[in-house]
């Protein structure tokens, strides 16, 4: 299958080859029919691709902001590298599609193979989207006239939050396509509407609708012509669909409004207000966000949580069935504002000319063109058995960033790459040279070319993972948590002690039974300044006393990591490296845990504790795990005390000493391990040896980092042994 794509760092449009999309559960799988370009938001994102790297800075102080704070913890080139491996990212455009589902994912009901449907998929042959993100075309509505679902959702949304009455008088500024939309759905109200845009051939499409719309271009004064119109009392609403930086937008609005006149904002002006003119009036100000409740939350849209009609009467795809049913009564009018159709093929028709003054564009699929395969072959693609047999799952922020550019260095090649919709997987593929892109994963650990996987999936998709490797016989390193629940554990466990004793052919024949390599990617303990400690150290150190402070700075709310049934929360993600690091350092496992959040608080997904393990040898190790600190401070702080000597490590770029004869401090580029863990685990896979972390090292940390979380509950001591 095909995807439109846009470069983020140049701009360049792309019709690329695409494995189909999985269909995960609550999904279902869309073969397009319809898409509309939406002019607006498409036109900005392809032209902050093709602004200059100082263009899209100005655009953007706040990522400035971020960059500079990086360079000050991290380093200028990891910064540099980071910044161009961001805007290398691929950019999916479109998101109003028509089209009819040919699959559907566990835990979907409502739908049926067959079944026409409105959805926010991207320009594409064949989409997944959740099924709260799709809804059923009436029989009476055209697959054209059904491609205007979303974007007429966006509309509705701001006209809803408006709360238009009957006989009331209403301005749109900026007539385009959603304020045409916005305009028709007032008229549907029964309201005046007066619109305004400084395109006259906008003026005259509104005036065919029955829309008082009038142009801008000139001598006209908007807020002259709205007071007179009211007869000097001022209108009742404005909505501003204009797309400006100008802050004149605003003032306008505020000056044409009656006292206590809303004003809804749904394109994007200057937001400078004046305070007098809110003040005098008591006008109400809101933004509207896109398609209505439920936008944007993980819960409602990719875990199916539906609100109540009662308590939320309109959610997002409760406005797409309004949508779709004033096209179906001819409430809503969308013929009119097609200016082009164009087989998708030649999307560029449409591009080239996104400046233009055309409404609504649509893109037309041939379902013949549609192939459904889950794997693709990659021209440019290498594999050399020799030096590498690994598939990587999972093609997210951390498989760029890390995985594939420490496989890279080492030089190291990838069989496959798996991703669950195919575009980042076939990105990576392409940009590392690895020859398939696949989002069937059954398929690629069936691959006998592939001895091993690298797991970099959300958390709560480890463990099913991890055993379904186990079954196929591959060697795995996990990224870390192992798994987000002591249940999990069991289960892996035991799927490691099968393989571990199970019969085998091969040891009947004489042959050497194989085991599988099951490691987590607790790389710290692979870096020179760990190495170099642990030399300084020497064997016979003893108890030792150890503090590490991790800054790891804010992370959104609602991102998954907060989520203790996909993430697990940053202490179980995250701090688990610390607590491995721990083990490392002071060569015992962990016996006892105790952990305190902030201002005591119990949650596991708290990201501001201090975790105290007391290890089997007498050590002492404080894990200090804090998002409330200021991010120019170091990221990663070690301090570690044994018999009269210290080691300091500073963010793992600079590692002093002190009380040491011949050692006083090592500085190296930012060293966390990654390419030294990926090279070990690519030896062991190709030429045997030990694990890379011993099973029961791995088992102990687990248990610990579970202690951490229950200590966190019970503000009491836990033993790791009672997990």
């Amino acid at each position: 299958m095909r995807q439109l794509i846009s470069s983020l760092r140049t701009g360049k449009l792309e019709l690329i080859e695409l494995p189909t999309p999985a269909v995960e559960a609550g999904h279902v799988l869309i073969r397009s029919r319809v898409s509309l370009v939406s002019k607006g938001t498409e036109k900005m994102l392809v032209g902050f691709g093709r602004a200059s790297l100082f263009q899209k800075a100005r655009s953007n102080p706040e990522r400035v902001k971020q960059a500079i704070a990086k360079i000050r913890t991290d380093g200028l080139i990891p910064t540099i590298e980071a910044v161009f491996r961001r805007l290398d990212e691929p950019l999916p455009l479109g998101y109003c599609n028509a089209g009819e589902i040919i699959a559907i994912g566990p835990g979907v009901t409502g739908f049926g193979i067959g079944d026409r449907v409105a959805s926010n998929g991207p320009h594409a042959e064949i989409v997944a989207v959740p099924a709260n993100l799709a809804a059923r075309i009436p029989d009476g509505v055209a697959d054209d006239a059904a491609a205007f679902t979303v974007i007429g959702a966006i509309g509705l949304q701001g006209v809803r939050l408006a709360r238009p009455e009957f006989g009331e008088t209403f301005v749109v500024i900026g007539l385009g396509l959603i304020g045409q939309l916005v305009a028709q759905f007032l008229r549907g109200a029964g309201c005046r509407v007066i619109g305004f845009d400084v395109d006259r051939d906008k003026v005259n499409v509104a005036r065919a609708r029955g829309i008082q719309a009038v142009g801008v271009d000139g001598e006209l004064d908007a807020v002259k012509y709205a007071l007179a119109a009211t007869e000097g009392m001022g209108v009742d609403g404005v909505l501003i669909t204009a797309s400006t930086s100008s802050h004149e937008v605003i003032s306008q609005s505020a000056r044409m409004s009656r006292k206590r006149g809303r004003i809804v904002l749904i394109g994007v002006v200057g937001l400078n207000l004046n305070r007098a003119e809110f003040y005098h009036k008591e006008l109400s100000f809101q933004v509207s966000c896109s398609y209505g409740p439920g936008r944007y939350e993980d819960a409602y849209e990719e875990k199916g949580f539906d609100y109540p009609p009662g308590f939320v009467r309109w959610t997002e795809n409760r406005n797409f069935q309004a949508v779709l049913a004033a096209l179906d009564t001819g409430i809503l009018q969308v013929t009119p504002l097609v200016s082009k159709r164009v087989p998708f093929g030649r999307f560029a028709e449409i591009y080239d000319e996104i400046d233009g003054g055309d409404l609504a564009s649509l893109l037309q699929y041939d379902p013949g063109k549609a192939l459904q395969q889950r794997a693709i072959n990659l021209e440019g693609g290498q594999f050399d058995a020799a030096t590498g047999s690994l598939a990587v799952v999972g093609a997210g922020n951390f498989s760029k960033m890390t995985v594939l550019p420490a496989l890279t260095a080492a030089k190291i090649s990838v069989r496959a790459i798996v991703s669950a919709k195919g575009l980042s997987a076939t990105h990576l593929a392409r940009k590392f040279k690895v020859p398939v892109s696949s989002t069937d994963m059954a398929a690629i650990l069936n691959d006998p070319k592939v001895k091993g996987v690298i797991i970099a999936t959300r958390h709560d998709l480890h463990a099913s993972i991890i055993l379904e490797a186990l079954r196929a016989g591959k060697h795995i390193l996990v990224e870390k948590p192992l798994c987000i629940s002591p249940e999990e554990l069991r289960l892996i466990e035991e799927a490691i002690g099968r393989r571990r004793h199970a019969p085998s052919s091969a040891v009947s024949q004489g042959q050497p039974e194989f085991l599988p390599i099951v490691t987590v990617g607790y790389n710290r303990r692979f870096s020179r300044h760990t190495e170099k400690m642990k030399f300084l150290l020497g064997p016979d150190s003893g108890a030792i006393s150890i503090v590490m402070t991790i800054n790891a700075g804010p992370v959104p709310q609602d991102s998954w990591l907060h989520d203790p049934t996909v993430g697990g929360g940053r202490l179980l993600g995250e701090a688990c490296h610390f607590v491995d690091l721990a083990i490392h350092l002071s060569g015992s496992m962990v016996a006892e845990v105790c952990a305190l959040g902030l201002n005591g608080d119990p949650s596991p997904v708290t990201d501001v504790a201090s975790i105290l393990l007391h290890h089997e040898n007498g050590s002492i190790a404080v894990i200090n795990y804090f998002s409330n600190g200021h991010r120019e401070v170091s990221k990663e702080r070690v301090e570690l005390h044994s018999q009269g000597r210290s080691l300091v490590l500073d963010n793992f770029r600079t590692l002093r000493g002190f009380g040491f004869r011949e050692f006083r401090s090592l500085k190296t580029r930012l060293d966390k391990g990654h390419a030294r863990e990926f090279a070990l685990f690519s030896e062991r896979i190709n030429s045997g040896g030990p694990p890379l972390i011993p099973w029961n090292e791995i088992a102990n940390s687990t248990r610990a980092t579970f202690a951490a979380l229950k200590s966190l509950r019970t503000r009491a001591w836990v033993r790791v042994d009672d997990i």
